[in-house]
């Protein structure tokens, strides 16, 4: 009788073991009630100001932790980059300016933009219910999935930016790492939504 190759048979073994493990421990189950909870903290996040200042109703998008007007009468433009003549890019470069050029000046991410006219993903004004019906809407979320929608709370550099707004703005108050961990417990729980 022939025997397997080691090599053969060590892989095979590896293989076994791995699907084992992986049967053996299914997820963990969350609860609706957990969904709800990791929920406030998403809203929370979304409605600060470092994100609800471009997640507009308008075509203007705000500034500073007061939402003031943007200056020099920026407007979203067709595409979310600004208008013809005046793109955000004009502006906001794709990093934060270096903390000697003082306060408020024009913060930078990489592909900095407002989201486009046919879908703004607004976030002021909304109740918590609706908030969470908007963000699960593939028409004004570009067509993401719950996953798709994870990618981009973890590693978009522009959501990031939340975290390091640059010099004299308040920075989201809840951590990064806490966010995307209420975020995937939200989605875990099916993504329920509180009550309109």
């Amino acid at each position: 009788m022939r025997r397997a190759p080691l090599f053969l048979t060590l892989a095979l073994g590896l293989l076994g073991a791995a699907l084992g493990a992986s049967s053996s421990s299914p997820p963990p189950v969350v609860s609706q009630a957990d969904g709800l909870a990791a929920f406030e903290t998403v809203r929370q996040v979304l409605q600060h100001p470092r994100c609800q200042n471009c997640h507009i109703p308008g075509d203007a998008p705000f500034q500073f932790d007061a939402g003031k007007p943007h200056a020099m009468n920026v407007l979203r433009g067709k595409d979310g980059k600004g208008s013809a003549g005046l793109a955000c890019g004009t502006c906001h470069g794709s990093t934060n300016p270096p903390a000697a050029y003082g306060d408020h000046m024009p913060p930078g991410a990489p592909n900095w933009h407002l989201p486009p006219p046919d879908r703004k993903m607004v976030f002021i004004g909304l109740s918590a219910g609706e908030l969470c019906l908007a963000i699960q809407d593939r028409t004004k979320n570009g067509g993401r999935d719950l996953a798709a929608l994870t990618h981009h709370v973890e590693a978009d550099k522009l959501v990031l930016w939340g975290w390091n707004p640059g010099e004299g703005r308040a920075a989201v108050p809840v951590s990064h790492a806490d966010f995307v961990a209420a975020f995937k417990t939200w989605a875990a729980a099916g993504a329920p939504c509180p009550t309109p």
